[in-house]
């Protein structure tokens, strides 16, 4: 793995649609707000942490990390939370995580940044079998022009994007249970219950 360092960004930008319209990173599972959880887990693994959120930003703000919103209007989705953690950025590359997954894998960042370097992408995403996990990501804070420039064009899919891109999938079958995220009530009550975790913690 490289020396170069990372910034580490949580995204808790969305609307939480699925969840009822509430702030998915602020809805506690078990005593902590989930977003307290992928914070935990992730701060070990970066050098800088940052949360992407366009609402509730006290909030944030009270876990102790910088707190910024998207430079794009009108909540447009994970690749504004992106870009705006790519201008901001002290360090040349950037990892981010959903706040609505709180098992996610220790070793997260190592393996994504030794794909990365050995095969000199732009970009490393997770997958755990034939599933990419987009917004798991590793990539280079050079790309905010790109991305940009894609944004102002109207682009939105983040799968468009990275399409556009050198990137390397990178497996984690072997951590699959880590990337379950939790969008409704009847998921965050089965992690409550550890039905949802697989064990991990």
């Amino acid at each position: 793995m490289s020396a170069e360092k990372i910034t580490g960004v949580v995204l808790a930008g969305g609307m939480g649609r699925r969840m009822g319209g509430v702030d998915k990173g602020l809805v506690e599972l078990d005593g902590k707000p989930m977003a307290a959880h992928v914070l935990a887990r992730l701060a070990p693994q970066v050098d800088e942490l940052m949360i992407n959120a366009n609402q509730n930003t006290e909030a944030y703000a009270a876990f102790g990390h910088p707190v910024f919103g998207d430079d794009i209007p009108d909540f447009a989705g994970p690749l504004a939370g992106l870009h705006a953690a790519l201008v901001r950025a002290s360090h040349p590359l950037v990892v981010t995580a959903p706040c609505d997954s709180p098992f996610l894998p220790a070793d997260l960042v190592a393996r994504l940044a030794t794909a990365l370097h050995a095969k000199a992408a732009d970009l490393a995403v997770a997958k755990t079998f034939d599933q990419a996990h987009p917004v798991f990501a590793l990539c280079r804070r050079t790309l905010a022009d790109h991305l940009h420039a894609f944004l102002a064009g109207g682009g939105r899919k983040i799968d468009r994007w990275y399409g556009s891109l050198n990137i390397v999938e990178v497996p984690f079958d072997d951590e699959e249970a880590a990337f379950r995220n939790i969008n409704t009530r009847d998921e965050l009550s089965a992690a409550a219950s550890g039905t949802l975790s697989g064990g991990r913690d």
